[in-house]
């Protein structure tokens, strides 16, 4: 999928259907010219429904639309007749979908299962007919209620990419040379910053029923909880992943310590609770580095955290790397 065509961010605003009025109305016939109440009750608005579709995985459909409006309730009438309710819309999104009110940033809800479906924004209740107040003491009420207002809100849509496991690394630490390598996602590579500049997903198999699904998401920077880069848009696809695969080139021109310890602190920074998911911290590109160099790296390694050396280039523990995830995954 083209950057163009990813989408993981709209601003819309819903509005769902008035309720109809309820209806003042009296029987009247041959034989009753004045006969007692018998005003139905107005129909309900139509609500606005997320439905999760699972064969979609990103906003696109609704990168253009700005309105959302549901169908209003009809007002009842005479002889007890309701009024019908508006017609409901539904929305579809992708799975990982979160809906957040624009002005306060509320979460409204997520969809995250295939068979999901929620009412973002209700109707309103159609207003009760003339008929309903009748009573006792009361035999001939001329007055109906109203149907409630709709609501109306500015929604954000934005998407968390769901995967099994998320990459996390500075622009060209291998990332999505590692992706190509073990799945069949293609996607673009190349020897500069922001190669990806949307997340890719790749079906990992580890052996013959054992698969995993890998999400390449556009590379961190110092600052990215702040905004920098591609900031919040990259970080928020990496809350949804079950485990975090951090990578850090062998020929990095930091220490490879410290440049785990920048991106550990960038997520922490951004949301504190991404700590808490199991990570695997993998030694990219040592292709470049002879057994001696590697042996010299070890005693610098970040501890607390499992650690590999890998090559997508010569598949160097590729084998190990994706029975070692699949290990953390089941555990």
């Amino acid at each position: 999928m083209s950057d163009q065509n990813f989408v993981d961010y709209v601003r819309i605003l819903f509005r769902s259907g008035k309720g109809g009025a309820g209806s003042v109305h009296f029987y009247r016939g041959p034989a009753t010219p004045k006969g007692g109440p018998d005003g139905g009750d107005g129909g309900h608005g139509g609500n606005i429904i997320l439905q999760a579709d699972p064969q979609e995985w990103t906003l696109l459909s609704l990168k253009f639309t700005k309105h959302v409006y549901a169908e209003n309730g009809q007002g009842g009438r005479g002889g007890m007749k309701s009024g019908s309710d508006g017609d409901n819309i539904v929305v579809k999104v992708p799975l990982g979908t979160v809906a957040r009110d624009a002005e306060t940033g509320e979460v409204l809800m997520e969809i995250t299962e295939a068979s999901e479906e929620k009412v973002l924004l209700p109707g309103g209740r159609g207003g009760k007919g003339n008929n309903f107040f009748k009573g006792p003491s009361h035999q001939s009420p001329k007055y109906a209620q109203p149907g409630e207002e709709g609501i109306e809100k500015w929604v954000v849509l934005e998407l968390k990419v769901l995967a099994d496991v998320g990459l996390v690394g500075f622009p060209n630490a291998g990332k999505s040379t590692l992706l190509s390598t073990i799945t069949a996602a293609n996607p673009k590579i190349g020897d500069y910053p922001f190669t990806t500049l949307v997340p890719q997903l790749g079906i990992v198999k580890v052996r013959e029923t054992q698969t995993f699904i890998m999400a390449d998401i556009p590379g961190i920077i110092e600052g990215a909880h702040e905004g920098r880069g591609l900031g919040h848009r990259f970080l928020r696809h990496i809350e949804r992943n079950s485990i975090l695969l951090f990578m850090v080139p062998a020929d990095t021109d930091r220490k490879i310590s410290d440049e785990y310890q920048i991106l550990v602190n960038e997520l922490q920074e951004f949301n504190p609770d991404l700590l808490d998911k199991p990570r695997m911290l993998a030694i990219s590109k040592c292709d470049l580095i002879d057994k001696d160099l590697e042996a010299l790296l070890k005693p610098t390694l970040p501890k607390g955290v499992p650690v590999i050396f890998i090559s997508a280039l010569t598949n160097l523990n590729l084998q190990k790397l994706k029975d070692n995830i699949w290990k953390m995954l089941n555990a």
